[in-house]
């Protein structure tokens, strides 16, 4: 198969397969380009999406870009950022046609409420998946306690977060380093 059709045709399924937005793509897409392609590693999704995630713009655009870019450069992005955003907008232009005259009924009404449910299980298992590979000694579990506390307890800009542990991870592996030499 053309590998641009591919790449469009994985991120449509990664876009059609994600409700609840930017965080419950995370399973999805490392099942998809990870572990059934084989195209980028996961330590580089964790990269792009954490990227995504500072930059503005939508978590899932923004994370298909840099994967597209990875895979086959411009075009690849293109056509991933292409793919994700497609199937939103066909569900969205069928949804917007036909809201209002089923959002009153309780079916739908208890469908959303299942649907939040599935989705928060699946922010959950995207948190424990990347705990995995990211928590790989104390100053890594440090840092993600700190950012959980300042995140959770006040108002620091999620921007400055990771800026900041983003500097912790330079320095530390720096002075790390330096010591083996």
């Amino acid at each position: 198969m053309n590998i641009y059709l591919d790449i469009f045709l994985t991120f449509a399924r990664v876009g059609g397969l994600t409700f609840g937005g930017g965080y419950a793509m995370l399973p999805i897409l490392q099942k998809e380009v990870v572990e059934k392609r084989g195209w980028v590693s996961e330590a580089d999704v964790m990269d792009y999406y954490a990227i995504s995630q500072c930059m503005p713009g939508i978590i899932a655009v923004n994370t298909s870009l840099f994967v597209g870019h990875k895979i086959k450069g411009a075009r690849g992005s293109i056509m991933a950022a292409l793919g994700v955003v497609f199937p939103s907008l066909v569900i969205i232009m069928l949804i917007a046609a036909f809201i209002s005259s089923f959002s009153h009924l309780n079916w739908v009404q208890n469908a959303f409420a299942g649907i939040r449910v599935c989705v928060l299980v699946l922010i959950v298992n995207a948190i424990i998946k990347l705990g995995k590979s990211a928590l790989i000694d104390w100053v890594t579990g440090l840092v993600c306690a700190a950012v959980l506390l300042l995140s959770v307890l006040t108002d620091v800009s999620p921007v400055l977060l990771v800026v900041a542990s983003g500097l912790v991870g330079v320095l530390y592996k720096g002075r790390k380093e330096a010591k083996k030499a």
